[in-house]
């Protein structure tokens, strides 16, 4: 047990009855409006001589679509279809080298989706060829979502042959009766043959995706799926709530709500997820995130270098993140901005030799300033609001928190408590302007 830590979380359920976002971003994508794609052309056209970028490529497709999932992905049952999203991708490529170019230095390439391991080894061989030939990615980390179901040694060949270092599986949990329940069937043979596959292929960092609060699910099961988690060694876990708002994701309406645990059970969930791992020597990073005390995600936590983004907690450093494919986002210091979602509008606008970026904001200096103190929250547990234009109002809605010493005020700054490492993104959403009460577009604080 971490003694930095209570021996149990206090237990608040009024702090944590408002959904909240992730906040791997600010402002969030709820925020987004139209914008076209003159912003992105013209941020690219900005980025000084060796800014350091990272790119993050987009593949929305999945040999099989699982219940819970509220991803833009589809279903890679048509070849030609892949085929065609694949080549819009190279020609996506092309159309931002010729703004940036080797201009950029390219610290971190990151594959997500979907399922990356939804296209043929070759199709991703030659994806991250034109990514290599178009920027400078010399000194580039590349990491790789996976589906296990579908991953073969062809496929561990290529992410050898692209010399993928950080490989992250999607495996939810291995119980085989929860597994039913959300729609995705995975034998922990799969799982075991994919972690032995991705060694082999000198991948040094695997890290594993757990869910907590899914329908039916146990304080046995998930201890049993951290268990087996450990026993394979991974390097880095992700323990995520589930977020049930069928509402929003329709796919979601054939599991069964009737089964899923109420709020106290989640927060003990997450609670027994942040003791097994640090009890196995993992360090935390926020309160759902693990890594080996080696691991670079670990050290940047201890060192206070921790950043977020969209794909959440990172080492990486870089200010500008190029989004690449059907609905990818790219972050730039004074804006958001998000290609067309849909796939086969996505294509056309690219084949027709424009950007495709649709929707987005432009971050003021205030929207700036917010932005990095709810990253400093949720990385570094203190952030320094004395610049907040709206500061008395955010003091106001922080009194419930510092009533119940979760937080303290030092000058301009808040500090959270131990106590408070389960609250962080409801004391974050106290900055965020746009936040209303009982919104359902989010997910559960814990």
């Amino acid at each position: 047990m971490n003694p930095e830590h209570p021996a149990s979380w206090p237990w608040h359920p009024e702090l944590l009855a408002r959904p909240v976002p992730r906040y791997t971003s600010f402002p969030t994508a709820a925020e987004f409006g139209e914008t076209g794609a003159d912003p992105f052309a013209s941020n690219l056209a900005a980025l000084p001589e060796g800014e350091p970028v990272s790119l993050y490529l987009h593949i929305p497709y999945c040999h099989e679509i699982c219940w819970y999932c509220g991803c833009n992905t589809g279903a890679a049952n048509r070849r030609g279809r892949l085929a065609n999203y694949v080549q819009r991708l190279r020609d996506e490529i092309a159309l931002v080298a010729a703004t940036i170019g080797h201009r950029a230095r390219v610290s971190r390439i990151a594959w997500g989706g979907g399922s990356p391991n939804a296209l043929e080894p070759a199709q991703f061989i030659g994806l991250a060829e034109a990514v290599a030939d178009a920027f400078d990615t010399s000194s580039a980390v590349m990491s790789v979502e996976v589906d296990p179901r579908a991953f073969t040694p062809a496929w561990s060949d290529a992410l050898s042959e692209s010399r993928t270092s950080r490989v992250s599986l999607g495996v939810q949990t291995f119980s085989p009766t929860i597994q039913a329940a959300i729609g995705r069937v995975q034998p922990e043979a799969s799982i075991v043959q994919t972690v032995a596959l991705l060694r082999k292929a000198g991948v040094e960092s695997i890290n594993f995706d757990l869910m907590y609060g899914l329908p039916g699910q146990t304080p046995g099961d998930l201890r049993e799926s951290i268990d087996r988690t450990i026993a394979l060694s991974a390097d880095r876990v992700a323990v995520f709530g589930y977020a049930h708002v069928p509402h929003l994701i329709p796919r979601q309406r054939r599991i069964d709500a009737v089964n899923l645990p109420d709020a106290e059970q989640r927060f003990r969930s997450a609670e027994l997820a942040y003791r097994c791992f640090t009890a196995a020597g993992y360090a935390p990073v926020g309160f759902d995130h693990f890594a080996k005390p080696g691991d670079a995600l670990a050290i940047a936590a201890h060192s206070r270098t921790l950043r977020r983004n969209f794909q959440g907690f990172t080492e990486d450093s870089a200010e500008v993140l190029i989004g690449l494919g059907a609905s990818a986002i790219s972050a730039f210091p004074g804006a958001l901005l998000q290609n067309e979602k849909n796939a086969g509008r996505y294509g056309m606008r690219i084949e027709a030799g424009q950007l495709a970026t649709a929707r987005g904001i432009i971050r003021r200096r205030p929207d700036r300033v917010r932005a990095r103190a709810i990253e400093r929250i949720l990385c570094q547990g203190a952030a320094d609001l004395s610049a907040l234009p709206d500061l008395d109002r955010v003091r106001r809605a922080l009194r419930p928190f510092e009533l119940r010493d979760l937080i303290e005020w030092r000058a301009g700054v808040v500090q959270l408590t131990p106590p408070a490492l389960p609250y962080s993104r409801a004391i974050a959403a106290t900055l965020d302007p746009f936040r209303v009460e009982n919104s359902g577009a989010f997910s559960n604080a814990v």
